[in-house]
């Protein structure tokens, strides 16, 4: 059986010990979990991802309907799986924890509905988790070595700890999000994407530089293998574009708007002129790897930008990243440089890389603490009766 030791960040004096199984099927991931919360340490039992990369590269993105059947294959065999290899029986399971929504709603229907029945099969209770919630608490996964947050024995002055209000940047292929927690389970978006979320922007870039699927990891390599400064790069830069210095090829879109909100469509399509008015970027790869580090820094400029601004305003004491493109290294890179250089005094938090992306340890920590942080548990009892997945579910639902 393999184990692994993550300290759950909040006070311990007030956790109960219990077990978790979680499941989680928002989008292309199947991944299920076994998560142990005991004496304030989360031991992670056993947990697997199981990916439709190939399902979906052919598409260029991911089909509902295709992920769905997917998720109908390999969920009951991951399921059966760990129940087996960690002998799970009805009375050694305390809590299920299952991602509600958003996502797409056939891949969520196919995760529900396992956590029903096997809530309804072991009568035990089940919560249903935001899937942005799950990506803001794998930040609360960090190694056991580290103290808790907030613990009244002294250590709050430790610097590696987290403490509330907290600012969580999630950046995934359906997310790009500011959110403020003042306290566990409680959330307020002070900035979202108006189009595409920036996961949703690589992926096209990807496309229309012809580099494959999923597009985040690949245009990260192109940007790393070809990085350059601006003045040595070859690929010609358009001209008399209004707004856009002459050592940029692409615009940083709503950088200087007043509020926190994001936007990438403009950036997508600034890629795509560029590409249909210079057709020989497409035959180097040189040339376009270039252009996928200007895209990559165009990205990350308006995301670390806007983080600053909320934090200004807001005063977190801690900074949290999250979701699958929170996994980009110059993006982990620069926004902890800008942090250490403007708020020295702010906690920086990133999440282990392996829970950055889509997985069921994130959901079973997120839905130990909505357990412990609900005022009334009472709805969280037989909610296999009315627990629906929902593929709009609104943040502190």
């Amino acid at each position: 059986m393999r184990e692994k030791t993550f300290i759950l960040y909040t006070k311990c004096f007030i956790l109960e010990n219990m077990q978790i199984l979680a499941i989680e099927t928002s989008c292309d991931d199947t991944a299920v979990a076994l998560v142990k919360a005991e004496k304030g340490n989360f031991f992670v039992m056993d947990d697997y991802v199981s990916s439709q990369t190939k399902t979906h590269a052919p598409f260029g993105g991911v089909v509902p309907n295709l992920a769905a059947r997917d998720h109908l294959k390999n969920l009951p065999l991951l399921l059966k799986k760990i129940i087996a290899k960690n002998k799970i029986r009805q009375n050694n399971v305390d809590l299920i924890a299952v991602t509600q929504g958003p996502g797409l709603i056939p891949a969520l229907l196919i995760g529900t509905n396992a956590a029903k029945t096997l809530a309804y099969a072991w009568k035990k209770p089940l919560v249903g988790v935001h899937h942005v919630v799950g990506h803001i608490y794998s930040n609360f996964l960090q190694d056991s070595t580290f103290p808790f947050p907030d613990y009244p024995s002294g250590n709050s002055s430790r610097s590696n700890l987290i403490r509330f209000p907290i600012l969580a940047l999630i950046v995934s292929g359906g997310h790009t999000e500011l959110i403020l927690m003042k306290k566990h389970m409680d959330f307020r978006i002070v900035g979202q994407t108006l189009d595409d979320a920036a996961g949703e922007a690589f992926d096209k870039a990807a496309k229309i530089l012809g580099l494959g699927y999923p597009g985040g990891p690949i245009v990260s390599a192109y940007a790393d293998k070809f990085q350059t400064s601006a003045k040595a790069r070859i690929f010609p830069f358009p001209t008399k574009r209004p707004g856009i210095p002459q050592s940029q090829a692409l615009p940083r879109p709503m950088l200087n708007s007043p509020d926190f909100n994001f936007s990438f469509s403009g950036l997508k399509t600034a890629l795509l002129y560029t590409v249909r008015d210079h057709p020989r970027i497409l035959k180097s790869k040189k040339i376009t790897g270039e252009l996928c580090a200007e895209f990559q820094q165009a990205v990350i400029d308006v995301l670390v930008s806007k983080t600053i601004r909320a934090a200004k305003k807001f005063k977190p004491k801690t900074i949290l990243l999250g979701g699958g493109v929170s996994a980009n290294k110059e993006l982990r890179k620069q926004l902890g440089e800008k942090i250490k250089e403007v708020m020295p005094n702010t906690k920086y938090q990133i999440p282990d890389a392996k829970y950055s992306m889509d997985n069921a340890v994130m959901i079973a920590a997120a839905g130990y603490f909505k357990w412990e942080f609900s005022k009334n548990r009472k709805p969280f009892y037989n909610t296999w009766r009315n627990l629906e997945a929902d593929a709009n579910l609104r943040l502190n639902k």
